[in-house]
């Protein structure tokens, strides 16, 4: 099972759903048409990891990316996290309506297998829709979602949904004041909640050096966005995904009070296109792997 995502050059033609996971290093492979690298951890505080990720192909050139973060502090945020990305993926690889349709579905429908499940969790969550060269974010909560060029210009960046990330916007606060903000953690829009809403973001066209984030607060609560761009804008994303776990592992185990230190559960997953690679029609009769087991 490793070997069909540790390398760059295998085409991930199959749906991929992690959750309750450690990986000691990314993963990556061929997806669509470029390439796709995550990675997921639990925090170094505690015994399970509450993010789950996920990568479904739909189509010969589509595709969705999801990262949710479930919501500590709250009981069972591990299977909030789970039912909206398994949700997701089901709706997903339904083939009814839009890609778009399907996802709202399933971000609308997971959200309400968790509020009638009564567990109480929630969860904070990071959708990429790929289609036809192009990209449209889907966010709740503060996970984070960034879309670069080559030379780091900012063509697209989330606002999170929370207390400090208005403010951010706003221009009240700076990056570095909110970074260290002691209300930082306050999200107001989770999924699992009846008041839940989805911020969609525009469809951006991707250049062929663009490179795309999508993470849980773990990388966003411990690296600056420079630091983040910096990082995934060059060099093979198999390389750019390990340095960006090194440098944000290395981050949590700061204790110098001067440099953001968050540890959390950390997932990411980074999509680049590659103009070189041939699209490939998705193999839904393939097994499919789910928190690294088959199904």
């Amino acid at each position: 099972m490793s070997t069909a995502v540790n390398d760059p050059d295998v085409t991930i033609d199959y749906p991929w759903l992690y959750w309750d996971t450690d990986w000691e290093t990314p993963r990556s492979g061929r997806f669509l048409w470029g390439h796709v690298a995550c990675y997921t951890h639990r925090s170094p505080r505690k015994e399970q990891n509450e993010d789950a990720v996920a990568i479904v192909p739909t189509s010969t050139h589509s595709g969705i990316l999801v990262v949710a973060d479930g919501l500590g502090g709250q009981p069972h945020g591990n299977l909030a996290a789970q039912t909206v990305v398994e949700t997701i993926f089901e709706f997903g690889t339904s083939g009814r309506g839009t890609l778009r349709e399907a996802i709202l579905h399933g971000i609308d429908q997971g959200n309400k297998r968790i509020i009638q499940a009564g567990y109480g969790g929630g969860a904070t969550l990071a959708v990429l829709e790929i289609e036809e060269k192009h990209v449209r974010p889907y966010h709740i909560g503060d996970t984070f979602i960034i879309v670069t060029g080559q030379r780091g210009r900012i063509k697209f960046q989330n606002i999170a949904h929370s207390p400090v990330g208005y403010a951010v916007e706003s221009g009240l606060i700076n990056e570095i004041d909110a970074i260290h903000h002691h209300e930082r953690n306050l999200v107001s829009n989770i999924v699992g909640t009846p008041e839940m809403y989805i911020d969609i973001g525009p469809r951006i066209e991707l250049a062929p050096r663009d490179t795309v984030v999508v993470a849980s607060d773990g990388l966003s609560d411990n690296l600056y966005v420079g630091e983040i761009i910096e990082t995934v804008r060059i060099g093979p994303l198999d390389t750019a995904a390990a340095k960006l776990r090194a440098k944000t592992i290395k981050r949590m185990s700061n204790h110098s009070g001067q440099l953001p230190n968050h540890p959390d559960d950390l997932s990411y997953c980074l999509f680049r296109p590659d103009p070189k690679h041939p699209s490939r029609q998705p193999n839904m009769r393939a097994p499919l792997f789910i928190d690294g087991r088959k199904s």
